[in-house]
């Protein structure tokens, strides 16, 4: 049952970019782990495995998180639901910033995880107060500036951490969200609930859907030790089978589902979907696989760079990263989703090719890191535009939601085959993979990325504005 609303108020710039600055400081915070892990396994003297399940715990609670707080943005109003789910973030982020030992840090992480529900929670409040074209534009900017926001804290984490501490490293992007969630409850309108049922979260569905990540990741990171324990890997494939199974039969008969997969089941979602994970499993790959090269001892077959020169390195793809938010929304306003999302396609492809034929100098990777972050921008933007666009105002949430867990997915997939190739890459008494390993990490992820076309070609131009 849909309530009869009021005419929406139309807002400004002001608040536009106070959406966009929680996405800076959201971003900040969701990446500093990665670039700071080995430091962090110093410091709280952490073994390999506890190593990675602090740096997967995150996206895991995320992708949980996001299409939960996208329903209850669609039903009870996106501006209540994203306040106070930043409280719950600004939480997570001083537990981590004053956390004394792992199991806190953990906790600390938790918590953060619900920041990924953040923008589907933007993307209502922008669709509900601007026009349809404004709201392109809108939603690219602010998903551009997450990911510019998510680049910058993986350029800052490591000298915040080894010129202050690693206790700063948190605190500093925790305080920046508290004071964007400050700007955004002042100048933000108060938008009304859509829904008036009242039918609850759909609690099988996301302990089922928990197990499922979870064993995903396990899949992952067991498969390079298939050789010396190829029972635990098949019994986690069972297991895995298990609660898909259960999961999908769950959703299916779920008064109120966690995820709607009747909604999945339109074209313009799953070939979103598909995308989205595709597009982001090739970009997770580079973005794991070209610091890795760097750090290669200059006496091997890489560069030997250091923190500090890699930040710098990188510093280019970050850039291009935050730019193509916002024109990625403006291609799609003036040409169409698929036009954009073909482009980024081909583009992405390409610069993967190229990077496994051509990686023997530093431009080579700065320039292939550029294109990929570039391409990435593009087609996440077009997506997430032209699926918040091409359903009911009320479903825009659930949507967008979709969507972004895909991300999630494929950002966690990709990083996880790209330590595996590397794991199984490296000679037996050694710490430095063979060359070999990433050139077949580049051309897995460019020839995943290309066949991705065929489902572009499948989707709808869609509205240009």
């Amino acid at each position: 049952m849909t309530a009869t609303l009021a005419p929406p108020v139309r807002i400004g710039k002001a608040a536009v970019w106070a959406l966009g600055l929680l996405a800076v400081a959201t971003g900040a915070l969701e990446s500093v782990v990665t670039p700071t892990l080995p430091l962090l396994q110093r410091e709280l003297d952490m073994s390999p495995a506890e190593g990675a399940l602090l740096s997967i715990v995150l996206l895991i609670t995320g992708a949980l998180i996001t299409p939960v707080a996208g329903k209850l943005g669609d039903r009870y109003g996106g501006k209540r639901v994203l306040i106070r789910l930043m409280a719950v973030v600004s939480a997570g982020g001083l537990v981590s910033s004053l956390a004394p030992n792992l199991p806190v840090l953990l906790f600390g992480q938790v918590l953060q995880g619900a920041m990924v529900g953040a923008l589907p929670l933007s993307f209502i409040l922008v669709r509900e107060h601007l026009p349809a074209g404004e709201s392109k534009v809108a939603i690219g900017v602010v998903s551009g500036l997450f990911v510019g926001g998510g680049m910058a804290g993986t350029l800052a984490a490591g000298p915040v951490a080894e010129g202050l501490s690693r206790h700063w490293m948190f605190a500093l992007p925790t305080i920046a969200v508290i004071g964007a969630t400050v700007l955004v409850n002042r100048l933000m309108p108060l938008d009304p609930p859509r829904r008036s049922d009242d039918t609850g979260v759909d609690r099988p569905g996301l302990v089922l859907l928990s197990g499922t990540l979870v064993t995903l990741m396990l899949v992952l990171a067991t498969a390079p030790d298939i050789a010396s324990q190829p029972l635990v890997l098949g019994a986690l494939i069972v297991v895995l089978a298990a609660f898909v199974t259960g999961w999908v039969a769950v959703e299916r008969r779920a008064v109120s589902p966690m995820v709607d997969l009747r909604m999945l089941a339109r074209p313009a979602m799953w070939q979103s979907c598909v995308l989205t994970f595709v597009i982001c499993l090739g970009t997770s790959v580079a973005v794991y696989l070209i610091p890795q090269l760097f750090a290669v001892s200059a006496d091997a077959y890489g560069f030997g760079a250091g923190a500090t020169e890699i930040g710098f390195f990188l510093l280019p793809g970050a850039v291009a990263a935050s730019l193509a938010g916002p024109l990625g929304g403006i291609g799609a306003r003036r040409f169409g989703s698929r036009a954009v999302v073909t482009t980024g396609v081909v583009l992405m492809a390409a610069a993967l090719i190229a990077l496994a034929a051509a990686h023997t100098e530093i431009w080579h990777l700065v320039i292939g890191k550029l294109l990929i972050g570039l391409a990435n921008g593009l087609c996440v933007t077009a997506l997430v535009t032209g699926t918040a666009t091409s359903v009911d105002r009320n479903d825009t949430g659930i949507a967008t939601s979709l969507v972004l867990v895909t991300r999630v997915l494929g950002y966690a997939v990709g990083a996880q085959i790209g330590g595996a190739l590397l794991t199984a890459g490296t000679p037996s008494g050694s710490d430095v993979p063979a060359e070999s390993a990433f050139v077949t990490g580049f051309v897995i992820a460019g020839a995943v990325t290309a066949l991705s076309l065929l489902v572009a070609r499948t989707m709808s131009k869609g509205v240009k504005e």
